[in-house]
């Protein structure tokens, strides 16, 4: 099994396509190597970082080469990424979930409290990443049959067609009828429409093809939601959350009250989109979805956690409060592993990658619970970004800024160039105003470009067909004045 899969690895990349049109290859693909390589397309700096959750993808990888019993004893290297805001923690663990395609989930550790209080538990998470996944593997089933449902769809919309016209044919002939015709003639009437109806497909089947028949209208049926099952019961699982307990109740409506089939008259163009939804959900067989969906969930998921700094009590000598130890307490049985009940049956967290990120401005890692933080193992320091790291961020990534600005003004006709003393300046404020106050990475580049260009975006229409080049010059124009008025800059930038 381990020689296959290395095979696999050595053979052709296999390739994907991603939500951006560029091809996307499978995990069991990419070495670490490769995975940085991904991620400096994006994130700028930040080696350590990038070096460790990649290596800890790959071991999700190398575990599944191993035997059943020594794999079950294999744990994720959870990762803990020390730094201040800005820098590329959140940006990490989204992108690599987007490379490998894992269940991916971002929470805030502020959102949740102390099981007993008002609000969200911790429990919630693993029940969102299930919802998560089953969408993304649903879709990606609907996408797989996309081509098969559209060709079942026109053979539908072709047959609706022929019977409308077959239908006002003959409601036509009947209007002229002056005799009851004998059985001979009937059998006689029905071969000829036989024959007339397989010369309509066909016509109408090109027609369908050369997209002729786009604004002509036509009566489908469209199906209720959900169909009635006998067998169905209304099943609550110990430890559900009042959500899912919610959830497990309409679900029990729509299986034993079901809506009824409606008619609708609709254009051909429509009715194509709505019978294609309705050919694509009878070929994807959902519950095959949902059990794969929790499979990867307990696999290959990825829960980032954010802020969890804050959930460090500011004074120590005092108890637990509802939004500090007390989701500490919650956090740890879902990260050691445990099973969590969702709506859907039991899920094991037991392999789920955690990475949980924290500026630690005010506290230190040592001051979690010494159990969680042995369920961290693995911490990087993810360090301030100079003003070399901030020209590079707005330039190399395949996202800058910079490209976002341009393409969003060229949809009006204006193209905007930036020059390279225009980025140094940009790069230069930016930096001094992280070190003037509070320094928040990366984001503090957006504000100074979105007041850069403000005017520009505002009176875009008026500039169609005019080149305007971003210099050093208009930066400090713009820039200028707030940058000289010290307590003005701190609202503002």
């Amino acid at each position: 099994m381990v020689e296959a899969a290395l095979q696999r690895q050595t053979a052709n990349v296999s390739q994907r396509s991603g939500s951006d049109g560029a091809p996307r290859r499978l995990m069991e693909d990419l070495t670490p190597a490769q995975i940085v390589e991904e991620l400096d397309r994006y994130v700028i700096g930040q080696e350590a970082a990038k070096r460790a959750v990649a290596v800890a993808l790959r071991n999700r990888f190398r575990r599944q080469l191993l035997s059943e019993e020594l794999r079950r004893e294999i744990q994720p290297k959870n990762i803990l990424m020390i730094g201040p805001t800005g820098v590329g923690k959140t940006e990490i663990a989204r992108r690599v979930a987007r490379i490998v395609e894992a269940p991916f989930l971002k929470v805030e550790a502020t959102k949740f409290t102390e099981v007993g209080y008002v609000g969200r538990d911790v429990e919630s998470i693993v029940r969102d990443l299930v919802e998560i996944s089953i969408d993304m593997l649903h879709s990606q089933r609907l996408e797989a049959v996309k081509d098969e449902a559209t060709g079942l769809a026109v053979q539908r919309l072709a047959d609706l067609l022929v019977e409308k016209v077959l239908t006002e044919s003959s409601q036509r002939k009947t209007k002229t009828a002056r005799a009851e015709p004998d059985p001979e003639q009937i059998r006689r009437a029905e071969r000829t429409r036989e024959r007339r109806a397989e010369r309509e497909r066909q016509r109408i089947l090109q027609l369908l093809a050369d997209n002729a028949l786009e604004d002509e209208t036509v009566e489908i049926e469209l199906e209720p939601a959900a169909e009635f099952d006998e067998t169905s019961a209304l099943d609550f699982e110990p430890g559900m959350s009042p959500e899912d307990v919610t959830a497990t109740i309409d679900d029990f409506f729509d299986r034993f009250m079901p809506k009824r089939a409606m008619r609708r008259r609709v254009s051909v163009r429509e009715a194509r989109r709505i019978l294609t939804q309705q050919e694509s959900d009878r070929l994807v067989d959902i519950d095959a979805v949902i059990d794969e969906a929790i499979m990867r969930v307990e696999e290959a998921g990825v829960v980032f956690i954010d802020e969890i700094d804050k959930t460090i009590s500011a004074d120590p000598d005092v108890g637990g409060d509802v939004s500090s130890e007390g989701v500490q307490r919650d956090l740890l049985p879902i990260v050691e592993g445990s099973v969590v009940m969702t709506r859907y049956g039991p899920v094991k967290t037991d392999h789920v990658l955690f990475i949980a990120a924290g500026s630690f401005h005010d506290s230190r890692p040592s001051d979690l619970i010494p159990e969680l933080q042995g369920r961290f193992p693995i911490r990087v320091e993810l360090s301030s970004l100079s003003e070399s790291d901030l020209h590079a961020i707005l330039t190399e990534p395949k996202n800058a800024q910079t490209k976002q600005y341009q393409a969003l003004l060229g949809t009006e006709g204006l193209e905007l160039i930036f020059a390279e003393d225009g980025l140094r300046e940009i790069a230069r404020l930016a930096s001094l105003f992280n070190t003037r106050m509070e320094d928040i990475g990366a984001r503090r580049l957006q504000t100074i470009l979105e007041k850069v260009v403000e005017e520009i975006s505002f009176n875009a229409p008026d500039y169609r067909g005019q080149k305007i080049v971003i210099d050093a010059a208009l930066v400090n124009e713009r820039i200028g004045e707030i940058q000289s008025d010290e307590d003005l800059s701190e609202f503002i930038l």
